[in-house]
């Protein structure tokens, strides 16, 4: 991947998100990226769930389904497409590594990506993530600094250090869910490499027991809320947190939301699970 980065398209990049302006590698840049991106790229997981594949993690494969094509995508191709992108505007990434906390009824492995960006002059690293997913992942991303709160479009976060004598310190990524902070992640800054990714996101897509190969998930943040479909159901939520749920009656009309609210295009082949 990081070969590939040379030729990586960021003007293409910034088309795709709407983003204009000059991309100079500041705090103010990487805010509005992250929400632009966010902002105009879904969360899916089709191949895995309907087409039953592996998606590539090359970047001109990532940038190819997710720059040039109609689709999103999962966390690690959401990073590393983000990662892409900001190194070419002059920002130092790092690929960090979590292990998701939030609604999990067993501990789980450290499957999810992250990343750690370091902001040219600025005394402390950024914690960037457009790769959640969900109605608590990041509009923005947050400086790395124990306790901050940091107010987005309604939606709150802040990041708490845990000391750990016998190991690295961890961090968890927190949200308000409710009236109460609630862990959404937790993370060492520890870096990897992009070999380590791979094995990770092969896991995801076949492990018969992951979450991605259990039910169909596609997720957008808006402006003024969350876009979501799950299985065939489509779930509008507001900033308040309210929800309202439509049934969809087929995958004929699934495929019309995906395209006409989500922007995808379901490829060839797709099929619900028997």
């Amino acid at each position: 991947m990081a070969a590939a980065e040379h030729d990586f398209d960021l003007d293409g990049y910034l088309r795709r998100i709407g983003w204009a302006g000059d991309a100079v590698a500041d705090a103010v840049t990487l805010r509005s990226l992250h929400r632009a991106h966010v902002q105009s790229i879904p969360f899916e997981n089709v191949d895995v769930f309907l087409l039953r594949t592996v998606p590539s993690l090359a970047l001109s494969a990532v940038a190819d389904k997710m720059v040039r094509g109609r689709r999103g995508g999962a966390c690690y191709e959401h990073n590393i497409l983000l990662a892409a992108a900001l190194r070419a505007i002059g920002f130092r990434v790092t690929y960090l590594t979590g292990r998701v906390l939030a609604r999990a009824v067993t501990r789980l492995p450290r499957t999810h990506l992250l990343l750690r960006v370091d902001v040219p002059g600025a005394p402390v690293p950024y914690i960037a993530d457009v790769g959640f997913g969900s109605t608590t992942a990041l509009l923005e991303a947050i400086p790395l600094v124990d306790g901050a709160e940091s107010v987005q479009s309604g939606r709150r976060f802040r990041l708490r250090r845990r000391p750990r004598p016998e190991a690295s310190d961890l961090w968890a990524l927190q949200a308000v869910r409710g009236a109460a902070w609630d862990d959404q992640y937790e993370f060492t800054l520890e870096p990897f490499e992009e070999i380590d990714i791979f094995p990770m996101n092969w896991h995801v897509a076949t492990n018969p027991r992951s979450p991605a190969r259990q039910n169909l998930y596609v997720g957008i943040a808006r402006p003024r809320g969350h876009l979501i479909v799950i299985g065939m159901r489509l779930i509008e939520v507001t900033p308040d947190g309210a929800r309202r749920v439509r049934a969809l009656r087929d995958q004929r009309e699934l495929g019309r939301v995906l395209a006409d609210d989500f922007a995808i295009d379901v490829p060839a082949g797709a099929r619900w699970p028997a």
